[in-house]
């Protein structure tokens, strides 16, 4: 008898506490289905340092902080036609922090959207999306001639029927736009364009870019009136196949092996300016800060490069006649191997090479050399392709550069 009171017992709790279970679920959908509405008080900048600024309006990218009332079950939130990605570590009953979508809308509305997790409730709500004025980031190549087609990267290139995007070349010659996206346009160099910097203008604004086309600020070689001779290695010159881009051009050809540290081809793949060799005055090649300036040219690569590093030194006035701070491992220099990510490098015709002086701290087996870039080392240049400490594959690359100059960033 004790046994089927026990039993008994045992089934009256089931049945209680799947009819707890059950209520507990329905209460639970039956919050989803009334939650309260979200509410919204105001919208200020999300930096703290800022949160005294209210805003009724923000640029695409900004984060923004939502104050108001049951915003803890809001599930998305949407700026025009945009939806933005919302961290549910970042939305409580009374603050949502969001960042707004980088994708310019489709459809402007000018509300913001709140949309509660049972997908019924939407709180509108009257806020601006700016769109920046076109980010002119940089061109593939920037030395193009007239009536080829140039490429531009950056962001924000919006085309309106009002305000068409238009591409001013140096002296507010307009280039031939041949097609764009948003972050990208191909436009076509117009007859008589000079040295200079570039204009991108639509519907948001102008933006004056800040590197210039055909550079000829500051160039150290361009190997037709500024050479490399006098020096141990001249370099090999070139201008056709390929076809130069303004003249002549260093060719860098032959064979590499592929070891992280192995004997280099110094004929085919080096040349040393020593301007007291040279003829050239003591006086630096650059003279603004070196931490805000880069080192640039065009390169052109024919061949796969796989193995060995692009090693750039300057060098004080005083170097000549011997090369042997190449391998002295307190000369600091930039090591640059742009095939490492990938295991190759090879480019569609001519592109433009940024590479920071700041960056010139590495020793000849790519470790960080102890030694920084000094103003006085701004007089000669050496570039050769060795080493670099990191080991590839046995290759014959066609390496061609030109143009090389310093400039700010």
């Amino acid at each position: 008898m004790k046994k089927i009171i026990n039993n008994t017992l045992s089934a009256l709790l089931l049945l209680l506490l799947a009819g707890a279970a059950g209520m507990v679920f329905q209460a639970c959908e039956g919050n989803e289905e009334d939650m309260p509405m979200p509410e919204i008080f105001y919208i200020r900048k999300a930096d703290p340092a800022k949160s005294d600024s209210l805003v009724a309006h923000a640029f695409m990218g900004d984060n923004i902080a939502i104050i108001g009332r049951n915003l803890g079950n809001v599930d998305e939130v949407w700026f025009n036609d945009q939806k933005a990605g919302l961290n549910p570590n970042l939305v409580t009953p009374t603050t949502i922090i969001v960042s707004v979508p980088q994708v310019i809308p489709s459809t402007v509305t000018n509300y913001m959207y709140l949309i509660n997790m049972n997908k019924k409730d939407t709180l509108k709500y009257t806020f601006g999306v700016d769109v920046p004025a076109p980010l002119v980031d940089r061109m593939v190549c920037e030395y193009v001639a007239d009536g080829e087609t140039a490429v531009i990267k950056g962001n924000y290139f919006v085309d309106d029927p009002a305000s068409p995007l238009t591409v001013l070349f140096p002296g507010n010659v307009p280039g031939t736009i041949v097609s764009f996206t948003i972050n990208e346009i191909h436009v076509t160099v117009p007859s008589g364009a000079g040295p200079g910097q570039i204009q991108v203008k639509s519907l948001y604004g102008t933006t004056r870019s800040r590197f210039f086309f055909r550079d000829d600020r500051n160039i150290i070689l361009n190997f037709d009136d500024l050479t490399a001779a006098g020096g141990w290695r001249s370099g090999v010159m070139g201008n056709s196949n390929p076809e130069g881009i303004s003249g002549n051009y260093v060719r860098f050809s032959g064979a590499l092996a592929g070891g992280a540290g192995v004997t280099w081809n110094e004929d085919g793949f080096s040349f040393n300016l020593w301007p007291q060799a040279n003829g050239r005055p003591d006086v630096p090649v650059y003279t603004g800060e070196l931490k805000d300036a880069e080192i640039k040219f065009e390169i052109n690569v024919v061949e796969a490069w796989e193995s060995c590093a692009l090693q750039m030194i300057f060098t004080p006035y005083s170097v000549t006649g011997a090369n042997s701070y190449i391998a002295d491992g307190s000369v600091p220099r930039g090591v640059w191997n742009p095939w490492k990510a990938t295991g190759t490098y090879k480019t569609a015709g001519w592109e433009t090479v940024s590479y920071p002086l700041s960056e010139f701290n590495y020793s000849f087996d790519g470790s960080v050399s102890a030694n920084k870039l000094t103003a006085d080392m701004m007089r000669g240049l050496t570039f050769y392709v060795w080493h670099g400490g990191v080991a590839g594959k046995d290759c014959n690359p066609h390496i061609c550069i030109d143009n090389i100059r310093v400039v700010p960033k």
